[in-house]
């Protein structure tokens, strides 16, 4: 069978139809590998959680809401986050305003102030998006190196000194060496 999309398979009374996109662990992937469906829905997830606090705002101290905001919004944003690593600028923007807007309202301020990425430093100690996927890289790079990470990301992360038998400059750069290939399927 053909469909809109491609061939459909047919497996018994049912029919499986092609998609635009797939879902893997809570993270949407577009056809073209791009994460555009999974920004447009974390962040739409996101949004819809802030209005929902906006209007219990009220009623809650600053202690609440920031355990809220956590819960529901940052946790989400978190999630997953170092595949976007990489990404363009655009991509990590998106991610950034519902940041800024979660900001606003656990500290009970208005978009248009100023000072907001102070606010967001110094005050609640928040990352900016690019810093949250740098700094969720460098703990994964960590545990890989310490190895209390699964053997399927710690494989892959081997240091130069371990590779080369040489003196090379990378060594004292602390560097990790990349190996197209990967580890092998069978350990000797």
């Amino acid at each position: 069978m053909l469909g809109n999309n491609g061939p459909s398979l047919k497996l018994g009374q049912d029919t499986v139809a092609p998609s635009n996109c797939v879902r893997v662990l809570g993270v949407t992937f577009s056809s073209d590998l791009s994460l555009d469906d999974h920004i447009t829905r974390v962040s739409a997830t996101c949004f819809y959680w802030l209005r929902q606090f906006r209007r219990v705002r009220r009623s809650l101290d600053d202690d609440a809401m920031k355990t809220l905001v956590h819960a529901f919004i940052t946790s989400r944003m978190d999630y997953c986050n170092a595949i976007l690593a990489g990404s363009p600028k655009s991509t990590t923007d998106t991610l950034q305003c519902v940041l800024n807007a979660a900001a606003c309202l656990v500290t009970n301020t208005d978009k248009y102030d100023r000072g907001l990425s102070s606010l967001l430093h110094d005050q609640l100690h928040w990352l900016n998006i690019p810093k949250r996927i740098e700094y969720k890289l460098a703990v994964m790079i960590r545990r890989c190196l310490e190895d209390k990470a699964p053997t399927y990301l710690s494989d892959y992360c081997i240091p130069v000194t371990a590779v080369s038998s040489r003196h090379l400059r990378s060594v004292n750069q602390h560097q990790l060496a990349f190996s197209a290939a990967g580890p092998p399927l069978i350990s000797p």
